[in-house]
């Protein structure tokens, strides 16, 4: 079984949190690309970011998360993504760039099929230095992910709201299901 699981969803909806906890569980987690590159721009002074420019800072999600993923695919256990390629690809498609190249598409496709979408969750999203966007535009990436993901062919289960220990025991419990 393909061991490459996305966890993608609303911002601010408590991925990152979810996906320290699965690492102090011992798993492989791979940190979101986005916030990666927003981190790295304006530490240098770059103007890759998306309240700057949208496509310069996509084209660098795209190619952060394309090595994510050739550097997970030889890892040998479970690999939890906070976000995956589709999250960028979807993205740059709304600012009307070109039909994205083939093996990223390829590539988008590499995760296991089942993917687990985080819902908005109001009463804990905040914005911060790296996240400037409001609730409501974090509501609209969500509603483009539930509508990404699929047309990609993957299966969306939703993560209820619930503590983040029983968050990941519920996507843990999801996964005992997939061997079956």
């Amino acid at each position: 079984m393909n061991q490459l699981f996305v966890i993608s969803g609303c911002s601010g909806g408590g991925k990152s949190t979810l996906l320290a906890e699965l690492g102090a569980r011992g798993f492989i987690v791979v940190e979101e690309p986005g916030r990666r590159v927003v981190t790295t721009e304006m530490k240098n002074g770059g103007v890759a970011l998306p309240w700057i420019d949208m496509s310069a800072f996509l084209h660098r999600v795209i190619r952060l998360a394309l090595d994510d993923l050739n550097t997970a695919q030889s890892s040998s256990g479970l690999v939890f993504f906070d976000r995956g390629l589709v999250d960028a690809l979807s993205a740059l498609s709304i600012l009307g760039e070109k039909k994205p190249e083939a093996i990223w598409v390829s590539k988008a496709r590499a995760y296991q099929r089942c993917v687990f979408m985080i819902p908005p969750w109001p009463e804990i999203y905040v914005q911060d230095s790296e996240r400037r966007h409001d609730f409501k535009q974090a509501l609209s990436e969500y509603e483009r992910l539930t509508e990404a993901y699929p047309a990609y062919g993957y299966d969306l289960r939703t993560v209820p709201k619930l503590a983040v220990t029983q968050r990941a025991d519920f996507i843990l419990g999801q996964l005992d299901g997939l061997n079956k």
